[in-house]
């Protein structure tokens, strides 16, 4: 792992790598060395120490991380050979073969660029694609015609690759060595004698490639030729003249001969048909089957008619070559006259002659207005075509005596005279026929007399031509070029060639196929029909960016032609760009500097041009850039500080992107991880904690955490909590408090009494276990709730003894007239000292009622003259704590206007008997009442919430519910209700409004609400504001 270097030795660095690739070392090995061979001294050619390579951690690597063909000695320095080397399989067919590799040394990270060339042996002997090959050939092939063989393959190069061919010894064909446009050999075999499929219909060649290596090495390779038939081969008569015996009178269908006519040819070419040709003496009295060549009955045979019958016969193979026969049938006579006997009375018999002359009174006339024949364009001149005779009723000179035959190109005639002594005539082919030139012919054939005047008669005659295979498939194009993307899908069409056959019918269908190359593999296949040729197979460009190869267009009867095919792929930005981190160091300290280089990347694309043009970025946002260094190569350095406890990992995404079209990328995620340092005190979660605790607490109960962050990494980011020293009413605070030193929680060591302190502070370090450590402080301020340990005190009225306190009541006082007024006070604090009053029994229920929580006593109603005089109120006293604690005491009033009328104050007695029967009534009315003064409660409050909040004159006051709607009270005179409604504070004269606590509580009905937190006999005070 490499050490962290500074900008400045990061900078020398890329220099060094600069200058080291431009003079990089070359070494140049033959392939297939042992595993182990040494290939040359790496350390000792670049001028490094021996001794450093190992601490150094020198390797080899490939530039495009592949497979790794050598190494490094670290004891010697030496590059030895660690896989099988196979220029064939590393290049193929390239030149030359070059492995590109990296000598890479840590600890300074250092990168050194070197290329071993591998040259070529000769270990691979040519092979042709296939152990032997079939070639069919037409026998009508032309000396000379040419046919390719294709080529053998050698997967070596140069003089180690196929040099040449050559041919065993054969009676027909001679070779040819042509050079293709991508360099390489192929042959072709040449006619050099024409061929004989009659005499042999095979032919076995022994075909050998040889290379120019040394040793020599070569291939070889059985090529069967099969002769194809051509129809050279006209059917021949077994006898150029038949004869035949025929007994007039025979029935139809009687077997009169058989004709038979062979044909060297092969398949269609040897099939022969017979017929007459155009003989006129026929007049239906015979046919002849087609193919049997059998002549039967078909009329009246009469030997009186016609003693004997002549007629010529053709015999016609599958493509039209025809040869002639001539049939002579003699008529027997049979004896089927009778004599006949003529009686005369007397007989006799006068015998003379009469001579009638021929006037040449017939025309020669054929049998039919038109004739027709089908000549082959093949036939050689000088063959012969029987055209029949005319016929002329007349003798003699009057007779036929010849033809004529209208002036034309191709035919003249030949006029012959059969047994019989009629002449006919034949056509004789003068000048051969072309099909491709003219397809039909018609000809003008005149028979002419001897007579005076001359007659004659005409017979056009129609001559097909039938085609005849004279003519190869012609390319459009001798060499095709096409285009194929790489990665183009099966049956994609790559180009259609097209060859066109000048014939006819079979003649002129072709048929494509590929030869014999052999880089096809498989990869396109060709349209027997249509010439188009389709991918197959995979395409890559890496593996194959051009393909050569041989089309052949052979017709219907195996004339062929051939065409070359080069196909050029186009390299599609299919391969990403690969990244490769040749060198990377982690566990970087957070305290380098920028600039520090930390890892080097290659990135390698496959493609080709622009498709393998690569740049790199890395993701924005990471304290890293990359800085592009020698071709391809790229070194990672930081940007800026590095602060592990803002970001301790670092997944850094790699992009590289080509310029391909659509540009292809990929992504590399580079961990890196940041080495700590103690450079952070541990920080307090919060900057001071408050405690609260309510007093007559357990010893060891939790009173706060105080929690504290050390960003640092594990011994470094360990805290440990202690308490300073400091004092609580001169005790030491350890006496008071503890705190876990792993947790931070505060635990109480005694009991505290809110009575007598309400709060103190406690201040709490915490120190991590760096080198050196590093702490912080902490202030946690404690504050002790009470409880409701305190029971209410009344301080007025206050029994003495046995003497009551009593209050004397105006008896014109009013409902609402202010009586008297309960005191009392709760050594507790907050809601354990609210206070509320309540009358528990009275004289005279309903009359007097108290103040909820002023402890007014006010007239409920008008003093009437029924009212007793001795007035006994219960007074109940209760707080607000929980559980409530409560005191009471009682009220003496008399109802009088002057001491005078006031009786002995003991003989006040509380009549029991006599406020029974009130009582119940007073529930009820009270019940009545409190329904209805909750009801207006909630609406005033509704309506007063909408209002500003009362300002309060004293801002120390204890804080009343804002809920709260006093009642309405009486002015101190008793002179009635007060127009607006006030309020009554009591406060402390010695400073109770400063105070540290207030509590502040939600109103409801049920909440007393204190209107006198703290009240001393000593001094009391009222103070009257408006709150409307």
């Amino acid at each position: 792992m490499g050490i962290i270097k500074s900008t400045y030795s990061s900078a020398w660095i890329f220099i060094f790598f600069i200058i080291h690739s431009v003079s990089g070392d070359s070494y140049s090995i033959p392939e297939e060395m042992k595993r182990g061979s040494v290939i040359g001294n790496i350390a000792k050619d670049i001028g490094l120490d021996l001794g450093r390579l190992s601490a150094r951690r020198a390797r080899v690597v490939s530039e495009d991380n592949s497979v790794q063909y050598c190494s490094v000695n670290l004891n010697t320095g030496e590059l030895v050979v660690q896989e099988r080397i196979d220029r064939e399989g590393l290049c193929a067919k390239k030149t030359s073969c070059i492995l590109k590799q990296e000598l890479v040394l840590e600890n300074p990270l250092e990168l050194h660029r070197f290329t071993i060339r591998v040259q070529d042996v000769n270990d691979n002997a040519p092979q042709f694609s296939e152990d032997s090959l079939k070639l069919e050939i037409q026998e009508s092939a032309d000396k000379g015609a040419r046919f390719v063989v294709g080529e053998a393959h050698d997967g070596d190069i140069g003089e180690n690759a196929v040099q040449g061919y050559t041919l065993q010894q054969n009676d027909h064909f001679k070779l040819n060595v042509k050079t293709n446009p991508g360099g390489r050999k192929y042959c072709e075999l040449v006619l050099d004698k024409e061929l004989d499929r009659e005499s042999s219909k095979e032919l076995s060649l022994v075909l050998t490639a040889f290379d120019g290596g040394s040793p020599q090495r070569s291939g070889t390779v059985i090529i069967h030729v099969t002769v194809l038939d051509a129809n050279d081969n006209a059917p021949v008569f077994s006898q150029t003249v038949y004869k035949a015996s025929l007994p007039e009178n025979s029935p139809p269908d009687t077997l009169v001969i058989t004709v038979t006519a062979t044909d060297a040819d092969d398949g269609i070419n040897s099939e022969v048909t017979y017929q007459f040709e155009h003989l006129s003496n026929i007049n239906n009295m015979f046919s002849i089957d087609h193919k049997s060549g059998e002549v039967k009955v078909t009329g009246q045979i009469d030997y009186e008619k016609m003693p004997s019958y002549e007629m010529q016969i053709s015999a016609k193979d599958g493509l039209g070559l025809v040869s002639y026969a001539t049939l002579i049938i003699d008529i027997t006579d049979v004896n089927d006259n009778a004599p006949e006997l003529v009686l005369e009375n007397p007989l006799e018999l006068h015998r003379f002659t009469i001579r009638v002359q021929d006037v040449n009174d017939n025309a020669p006339q054929f049998s039919e207005d038109s004739l027709k024949f089908e000549i082959r364009e093949s036939a050689d001149k000088g063959a012969r075509f029987v055209v029949g005779e005319a016929h002329d009723g007349d003798i003699g000179e009057n007779a036929v005596q010849g033809y004529t035959l209208q002036q034309n190109d191709h035919f003249k005639l030949n006029v012959k005279t059969n047994p019989g002594g009629r002449k006919y005539c034949e056509l004789v082919l003068d000048k051969e026929l072309d099909r491709e030139g003219s397809k039909e012919l018609s000809l003008v054939l005149t028979a002419f007399d001897g007579g005076s005047p001359q007659r004659s008669g005409t017979v056009i005659i129609h001559v097909t031509v039938l085609d005849a295979n004279d003519n190869a498939p012609v390319f459009s194009q001798t060499v095709y070029k096409a285009s194929l993307t790489e990665n183009s899908p099966p049956d994609t069409l790559v180009i259609t060639v097209t060859a066109t056959d000048a014939d006819e019918g079979i003649n002129s269908e072709v048929t494509y196929q590929f030869e014999h190359l052999s880089n096809i593999n498989n990869m396109f296949s060709i349209d027997h029909k249509s010439g188009e040729v389709k991918v197959t197979g995979q395409i890559d460009y890496e593996k194959m960016p051009s393909y050569e190869m041989q089309i052949s267009a052979k017709d219907g009867l195996g004339l062929v032609s051939y065409a070359t095919l080069i196909i050029d792929i186009t390299d599609v930005n299919e391969n990403a760009p690969v990244i490769n981190l040749n060198s990377l160091t982690n566990q970087i300290p957070e305290n380098v500097s920028p600039g520090t280089e930390v890892g080097i990347i290659n990135v390698q694309d496959r493609d080709s041009e622009n498709n393998r043009q690569v740049r790199c970025s890395l993701q924005t946002g990471v304290p890293f850039k990359l800085v592009p260094s020698i071709k391809n190569y790229y070194s990672l350095v930081t940007t800026e500080q590095l602060d592990r406890e803002l970001v301790s990992d670092y997944n850094i995404t790699i992009t590289a992107t080509d310029e391909g079209s659509p540009p292809l990328s990929s992504s590399k995620t580079v961990h890196l991880t940041v080495a700590d340092i103690n450079d952070n005190p541990p920080v307090f979660e919060e900057q001071s904690y408050s405690a609260y605790v309510t007093e007559n607490n357990k010893p060891g109960s939790t009173l706060c955490s105080v929690a504290a962050r050390d960003p640092d990494w594990r011994q470094n980011g360990t805290v440990v909590y202690s308490l300073l020293p400091g004092e609580v009413n001169g005790a030491p605070v350890s006496s008071y408090v503890s705190v876990n030193g792993d947790t931070g929680v505060i635990h109480a060591v005694r009991a505290f009494d809110y009575e007598h302190f309400r709060s103190f502070k406690v201040h709490v370090m915490a120190r991590d276990n760096g080198s050196p450590p590093l702490s912080s402080n902490v202030t946690v301020n404690v504050f002790i709730s009470d409880v409701n340990d305190n029971s209410p005190q009344i301080l007025y009225p206050t029994p003495e003894g046995n003497s009551f306190m009593t209050e004397l009541v105006p008896k014109a006082a009013h409902a609402g007239s202010l009586v008297s007024k309960v005191i009392a006070v709760d050594a507790d604090s907050g809601q354990n000292a609210w206070l509320s009053y309540h009358i528990v029994k009275s004289t005279e229920p309903g009359l007097f009622t108290i103040g909820l929580h002023s402890g007014e006593i006010r007239t409920q109603r008008d003093i009437s003259e029924s009212d007793s005089m001795k007035q006994n109120l219960i007074v109940a006293v209760k707080d607000n704590g929980q559980p409530p604690l409560s005191a009471t005491c009682s009220m003496y009033l008399l109802i009088s206007d002057n001491l005078a009328e006031v009786p002995e104050l003991k003989d006040i007695s509380y009549d029991e008997r006599d406020s029974k029967l009130t009582s119940y009534l007073i529930i009820a009315l009270v019940s009545v009442s409190t329904f209805f003064l909750t009801f207006i409660i909630i609406v005033l409050g509704v309506r007063f919430c909408r209002r500003r909040k009362p300002r309060l004159l004293f801002d120390g006051a204890v804080a009343i519910p804002s809920g709260y709607l006093p009642p309405n009270y009486a002015d101190v005179d008793g002179t009635g209700t007060l127009r607006s409604t006030y309020n009554y504070d009591g406060y402390m004269t010695t400073g109770s409004r400063t105070s540290d606590f207030k509590f502040v509580s939600s109103y409801n009905d049920n909440t007393l609400v204190p209107r006198y937190e703290h009240i001393f006999l000593s001094n009391i005070t009222y103070s009257i504001y408006s709150v409307s």
